[in-house]
């Protein structure tokens, strides 16, 4: 799941992210990553060859990554609404994401699953030696509308 998740990041961000950040994110980080997270994450694909990842916490959708064998192939959307259904689930009521700055084949794919682009933020990205700040796209998804109960 690592090489996967690792594979994926550097084809779809090495070439539009600082190379600060870059250097940081090596196979061992996000071996590392995937460790402390495991339990939102959810995989899609036969055992021992994953095509695709997910890890949802706090609220929102953390990390989807689709290996690019598994592109155009519906793996993405399943994870995607998978995640979506996990976060109902939790009671999150208008989830949330991020995505880097340029990567338009994500944008696209979040706008054509019901995902609106609130605006941009920065987050602070944990690397070996502190954090690393980036400014990046933030989207959300209302889950479930609640409507006031009347007395």
């Amino acid at each position: 799941m690592a090489h996967l998740w690792y594979e994926s990041w550097r084809d779809a961000h090495a070439a539009i992210l600082p190379e600060a950040l870059v250097r940081h994110r090596t196979l061992e980080s996000f071996r590392s990553r995937l460790q402390s997270t495991l339990s939102g994450v959810r995989v899609a694909g036969p055992p021992g060859r994953p095509l695709g990842l997910c890890i949802i916490k706090e609220g929102g959708v953390d990390q989807l990554f689709v290996s690019e064998c598994a592109r155009g192939t519906g793996v993405a959307t399943a994870l995607l609404s998978d995640a979506e259904a996990s976060l109902g689930n939790l009671g999150v009521q208008v989830a949330w994401l991020v995505c880097a700055i340029g990567n338009e084949r994500a944008a696209g794919f979040y706008r054509k699953n019901g995902w609106q682009r609130t605006g941009n933020v920065v987050i602070h990205l944990p690397i070996s030696d502190g954090v690393f700040p980036l400014e990046v796209w933030r989207y959300e998804k209302v889950l479930s509308e609640t409507w006031p109960v009347e007395d």
